[in-house]
Parts: C-alpha cells; sequence; structure tokens
C-alpha cells in the first residue's frame, strides 16, 4: 500500500495502523476501533434513534470495515472511508426498519441483521410471521455452528443470550477491548457466511 502524501497527520497516523493491522496486529484493529467507536456509534445512535440499535450497527460498521480493510485507499483519509460504510449500513437498516415495522413501534435486530417487528402488548398475532422468524433464528444457529469456536462463542452469548460486553468479558475471562474487537470480527465472519446463504433463508 502506498502512503498518502495528501493525508494529514491524524490521517497518516490511521493509514500506519491500517497497515498494521493488514499485517496482522490485532492490537492495530482494537486502537483503531477504540479510535472512532464513540463517534461511529453517537453517529449511528441520530440516525436510528435507538441505543441496540446504534451498538450493533457500530458493531456491524467495524466488521465490515475490517473485513473491507485490503479495499482501503489511501488517496482519502481512513475516518471518511469509515464513515461512509457506517452511514450506508445504517440507512440499509433503516430501509428495512421501515418496511418491516410499518405501523409497529417495536423491533429488534435479529441475528442477520434485519430488523424484526414485535408487538408484545398486542393480544393478535401473525403465525406465518412468526413462524419465518423462527426459522431464521433455526437457521442462523446452524451457520453460527460454523464459525471457529472463539467466535462461536462471542456470537451466542451476544445475540442468542443476550449478555452484555461487560457479562461476555467475565464470563470468557478476557480484556473488554479484546471482548469488542474480536466480536467485531466474529460479526464480519458471521455477515459472509450469511451472504452465501441469503437464498436459503
Amino acid at each position: 500500500m502506498v502512503k498518502g502524501q495528501n493525508l494529514s497527520e491524524k490521517g497518516k497516523r490511521d493509514l500506519v495502523l491500517v497497515e498494521k493491522a493488514l499485517d496482522g496486529d490485532q492490537l492495530a484493529y482494537a486502537e483503531l476501533m477504540e479510535m472512532y467507536r464513540e463517534s461511529i456509534y453517537f453517529m449511528m445512535l441520530k440516525m436510528v434513534r435507538s441505543e441496540d440499535d446504534a451498538e450493533d450497527l457500530t458493531i456491524e460498521a467495524f466488521g465490515k470495515a475490517f473485513n473491507r480493510l485490503k479495499q482501503y485507499s489511501p488517496s482519502f483519509a481512513f475516518s471518511t472511508w469509515l464513515f461512509k460504510i457506517a452511514s450506508n449500513n445504517a440507512i440499509d437498516h433503516i430501509r428495512k426498519k421501515r418496511i418491516k415495522l410499518t405501523s409497529m413501534d417495536s423491533a429488534f435486530t435479529n441475528d442477520d441483521g434485519d430488523s424484526v417487528s414485535i408487538d408484545v402488548k398486542s393480544g393478535e398475532k401473525n403465525p406465518a410471521e412468526e413462524t419465518i422468524h423462527t426459522q431464521k433464528v433455526e437457521l442462523m444457529r446452524e451457520i453460527v455452528k460454523k464459525l471457529k469456536p472463539r467466535y462461536r462463542d462471542l456470537i451466542e452469548k451476544r445475540y442468542f443470550q443476550e449478555l452484555s460486553y461487560e457479562e461476555i468479558a467475565d464470563d470468557m475471562q478476557l480484556p473488554l477491548g479484546t471482548v469488542k474487537a474480536q466480536l467485531f470480527r466474529a460479526r464480519a465472519f458471521l455477515a459472509d457466511m450469511m451472504k452465501h446463504t441469503k437464498d436459503a433463508i
């Protein structure tokens, strides 16, 4: 990768970390994540107005960026590239949510990243939608089983058991930063696997 000549000092610093990450330096991934996690999160929160969705979209944004790191061109700042990925991902999420939610007031993001509407206060449930959702969850569990053990455990604890990052860190006896960094990568691997099984869902 050729170093960007027109980058700011901050941009050049980021580029060094990107190059280290591409060489397999896990700490470089963690440092990039730590520098931009809060900014990405608040941008997501402003766009989707849901703390839970913003947290998941932040994870997805870093996961997609890290998975596509080889595609980054140093002709422009890494932060610009990262924020573009994050905003596009949020826009996709919003489009899906509007289609799924219709007039519903509540929703959750399921394991393949889709927003699924729920209405716990209503006495009427759509059996067809409930069946489809159940099938999706079952298929997701099968796909998750194919991940490497450490990534599989992270996904299961975060998205099936719905544990917090702190609870996962305590349970797995890992530093909180390590849990977050590895979960970003786990989500990227999962998204890639989902892309190849989308027609089956």
